[in-house]
């Protein structure tokens, strides 16, 4: 028999505490749980005036709202403060009565643009989660695996200047320039002249003044400058233009987790025109420094495929496997590999059997091998090899090429196969993951530091949300 309505059931008096209206295995609990973050207000509370103002938000309260943002993809403040109103675990997870008013919007706002600021107080925190995930042993840090992903910049791409940028040296070109003198001093030849870095002061006469010089230096190469789109809207962002990817100005999240649960490790934000490989030993250090792992292994895409990636993991005695990439070829001539190189006599020979003889190094840390002009334009295969207007074909082999050939061997081997076949299944679930359920497609801010911040406490959410799962009795 269907019943009337009841007109005044929702307008009742119950007795009811707000911890029996959030289930028991909500999310939120488990977190409350399992995971500390009474230490924020310790590490904030230098930023608070001690006996003057007016009692200020519990710091650990404005975080802990923003943790609620992170982890249910709530990307807008004011949405949040909506959600929280009428969301009974938010409250409780807040330490919030029905009755109690919910921060606003602009109290969120304005202590992130100029109380935490600068602070680090968002590289604390993340810090501190994957701190408690070791304390629970859930990263074993023997295998990390190391991605990037594109955010999209809140900026329009139409909306640009064109500048001319001086390109920066890269941190390895210094040991890279030593390697080329060391190399063309052993072969009897010149140091290369390199033109003086921006912070050296010109060359002065006696009286101090500066000497100009009457011609150009030989072999000294000019300031490398390149035109790039910058975003008027924010200048911090990178115009991205990769092949399968969207084209506009975008963030790249540089994401390293352990290989035992996925969990994140260390993660770095750089505009998206910077290559992946860039500042990849400089966070891998960082994150075997900060948090003492005693890495073995490491399991990367083909786009870190860099001599410079691969010399810096053999040099760290870490075992290296990374993802292949077929390399470019021409129709109708020789492939790269059909030359044999001999590294006792360091020289090439040729499918037709020419021995191609090392005749340099230069700049880019290349050595350049050429063959003998008066036997390539006899050579029956010559249209395979080569159509030089000098009859001359060149090789060129990096001096940490041996250093390339020992991580790709790497990928050849068993325990390479079982290394690399994982790194699908946790850096790029974990993406998979930020980008589904965490808000993690779009740059929140304007602002390097501020999308630096976004990522990290993404991050630090993403593992707080495992670590909790990991721990509850379901999760075991």
């Amino acid at each position: 028999m269907l019943k009337p309505a009841a007109a005044t059931a929702q307008t009742e008096l119950e007795m009811v505490t707000l911890d029996q209206l959030v289930p028991r295995d909500h999310l939120l609990r488990l977190i409350d749980t399992y995971i500390r973050v009474d230490f924020i207000r310790e590490k904030t509370e230098g930023l608070y005036c001690a006996n003057n103002g007016r009692p200020a938000i519990d710091p650990v309260v404005l975080f802990k709202m923003l943790f609620i943002g992170y982890l249910f993809g709530v990307r807008s403040e004011r949405r949040l403060v909506r959600e929280v109103e009428v969301n009974v675990a938010y409250r409780w997870f807040l330490g919030l009565r029905l009755t109690d008013k919910v921060p606003d919007a602009s109290t969120l706002s304005q202590n992130r643009r100029r109380r935490f600021a600068g602070t680090g107080i968002e590289q604390e925190i993340f810090d501190a989660i994957v701190e408690q995930a070791i304390e629970h042993k859930l990263i074993g840090g023997r295998v990390l695996y190391t991605d990037s992903t594109h955010l999209k910049a809140n900026a329009n791409k139409r909306h640009y200047e064109m500048v001319e940028l001086e390109q920066t040296p890269a941190a390895y070109l210094a040991e890279l320039d030593a390697a080329v003198d060391a190399e063309r001093a052993a072969a009897g030849q010149k140091p290369l002249r390199r033109a003086p870095a921006a912070s050296e002061p010109p060359e002065s006469g006696p009286g101090g003044e500066p000497i100009a010089p009457s011609e150009p230096m030989p072999d000294a190469p000019a300031a490398d400058t390149r035109q790039i789109k910058r975003s008027t809207v924010d200048p911090d962002s990178g115009f991205m233009v990769r092949d399968q990817k969207p084209v506009g100005f975008f963030y790249l999240d540089h994401r390293t987790v352990d290989g035992v649960h996925a969990l994140i490790v260390d993660t770095h934000v750089t505009p998206g025109n910077v290559n992946d490989a860039t500042p990849y030993l400089a966070r891998l250090d960082r994150a075997r420094t900060r948090f003492d792992l005693k890495v073995a292994a490491v399991g990367l895409d083909a786009g870190y495929f860099t001599p410079w990636v691969c010399k810096g993991i053999v040099e760290r005695g870490l075992y290296g496997v990374m993802g292949y990439r077929r390399p470019s070829h021409r129709e109708g001539y020789f492939h790269k590999r059909e030359y044999a190189y001999d590294a006792q006599s360091d020289s090439y020979r040729c499918p037709a059997g020419q021995v191609i003889v090392y005749r340099g190094t230069n700049r880019m840390g290349y050595r350049e091998y050429a063959s003998d002009p008066g036997q390539c334009r006899q050579c029956p295969q010559r249209a395979r090899c080569t159509q030089s207007q000098n009859a001359q074909k060149l090789i060129t082999r990096h001096l940490w090429q041996h250093f390339k050939e020992q991580i790709d061997g790497n990928r050849l081997t068993e325990l390479g196969k079982r290394l690399y076949g994982p790194r699908k299944e946790t850096v790029e679930r974990s993406f998979a993951d930020a980008k589904e359920l965490h808000g993690h497609r779009y740059a929140r801010f304007r602002g390097r530091a501020k999308v630096q911040a976004q990522c990290l406490l993404s991050a630090a959410c993403q593992n707080m949300k495992k670590i909790a799962l990991l721990l509850a009795p379901a999760g075991r």
